[in-house]
């Protein structure tokens, strides 16, 4: 969990920006050093005035790109969150690419405002001009290059396919993950798991989604709270939990600081993330199409789309499933989300929102299909009862006895 929680902070748009402007902070400082312990004798003369044109004309300009920059950001995100659905907002604000083009124009406007107010406080040698004129060289480059890419990545930023293309990638590499640990590295809670007789609750000190589990930590404290307990945690991430409901049952009994120990392990916010979570990419790509299908919309080939990016995600993940890692943290028991409502997650609402499209519901019916002949007979199962749910569906809600037919002789 530390390493997901790096990663997290990875992908603040403020901490690299803070990044850079703070490396441009240190080159400005360290530039009249540098004139100390290089030799210029051979160096070009390079006049005062001329450094302070340069950066001046690269203060003012860095200033407007970033600004207008900002802008072309929020307003990307906007719409689309406005096309698409509200949670992709998330996803874009973690765009490693907008977020280091921002920190370069960012971090050359502080470099030459920070080097502009120290020639004109006299900290600046006539001598180090030179030096002064390469690095803001470099930094020019640097700036054009971050220009370059912020042209190439603004042709495809918030649009559907690259919203889709996004939430595909983070949902793939998610059930992937998850079908070599469906328990995090713990032991998996069955059904038919027996649970011992005296239990103890760990409750949850917040109300919000569970985010992340620490199973490794968890592991280790229960190694340190005596030699037979076993925790058995009854949700999976993604799910909600309550402040002061069970989180989790420990074998045998605990004092409160042990208690409290434990539940430092388990990450409770506001909102869903993807680490643990990869019902959350089946459910965002299934609100997209159910926003696709709206009447306002009204455009069933992005429902169809959505469809299909559903179908290959789980035909991967169906393939990808049978003998999972062994588990590295055998005290600690976690539940995982079953194959019906991983289906249910994906193509629940088309099925609901699109019945009365014939083509958006022959579709469906294909990809369910197929989705049948899994070797995972648990997820082939669940495919096969929730096609049946998608005949009901259109059943009620396609007009022409015709397409109702036609729909049912297909598969």
């Amino acid at each position: 969990m530390p390493l997901a929680l790096l990663k997290r902070y990875y992908r603040k748009l403020w901490l690299r920006v803070l990044c850079y402007a703070l490396l441009s902070l240190l080159v400005a400082a360290i530039e009249p050093v540098l004139e100390r312990w290089i030799d210029l004798d051979f160096a070009p003369d390079v006049a005062p005035e001329g450094v302070m044109t340069v950066l001046t004309i690269l203060a003012s300009s860095m200033l407007a790109v970033s600004t207008f920059s900002l802008n072309v950001m929020v307003s990307a995100h906007r719409a689309a969150a406005a096309s698409a659905t509200p949670r992709i907002h998330r996803l874009l604000l973690d765009d490693t690419t907008t977020q280091t083009v921002l920190a370069v124009f960012i971090g050359a406007f502080v470099y030459a405002l920070t080097t502009i107010i120290l020639i004109q406080a006299g900290l600046y040698a006539d001598t180090s001009a030179f030096i002064t004129m390469a690095v803001t060289v470099l930094v020019v480059v640097m700036v054009i290059a971050a220009m370059l890419r912020w042209i190439d990545h603004l042709s495809h930023l918030g649009s559907m396919d690259h919203n889709m293309r996004n939430v595909f990638d983070l949902t793939r590499d998610g059930l992937t993950r998850f079908a070599r640990r469906p328990a995090l590295g713990a032991a998996l809670l069955r059904e038919d798991t027996v649970l011992p007789d005296q239990m103890t609750p760990l409750t949850a000190p917040a109300s919000g989604y569970l985010q992340l589990i620490d199973v490794e930590g968890l592991n280790t404290c229960l190694e340190d709270i005596s030699e037979g307990s076993f925790l058995y945690v009854s949700l999976f991430p993604g799910q909600t939990v309550l402040r002061g409901q069970p989180l989790a049952q420990l074998s045998g009994s605990a004092s409160e600081a042990e208690l409290t120990q434990l539940a430092r392990h388990f990450v409770i916010g506001d909102i869903r993330t993807y680490e643990q979570d990869p019902d959350f990419g089946l459910t965002v790509l299934s609100e997209m199409s159910s926003r696709a299908l709206s009447p306002g919309v009204n455009d069933p080939g992005t429902a169809i789309e959505a469809v299909t990016r559903l179908e290959m995600l789980l035909w991967d993940y169906g393939h990808a499933t049978g003998d999972p890692d062994t588990a590295t943290a055998p005290r600690v028991f976690v539940k995982a989300p079953t194959p019906a409502h991983i289906l249910q997650s994906a193509f629940a609402a088309t099925a609901r929102d699109g019945a009365g499209q014939i083509e958006v519901a022959r579709h469906l019916r294909e990809a369910l299909s197929r989705l049948a002949s899994l070797p995972d007979a648990s997820l082939a199962a669940a495919a096969r009862d929730l096609d049946e749910l998608v005949l009901a569906y259109c059943d009620k809600a396609l007009p022409l006895e015709a397409e109702r037919q036609s729909l049912r002789r297909a598969f």
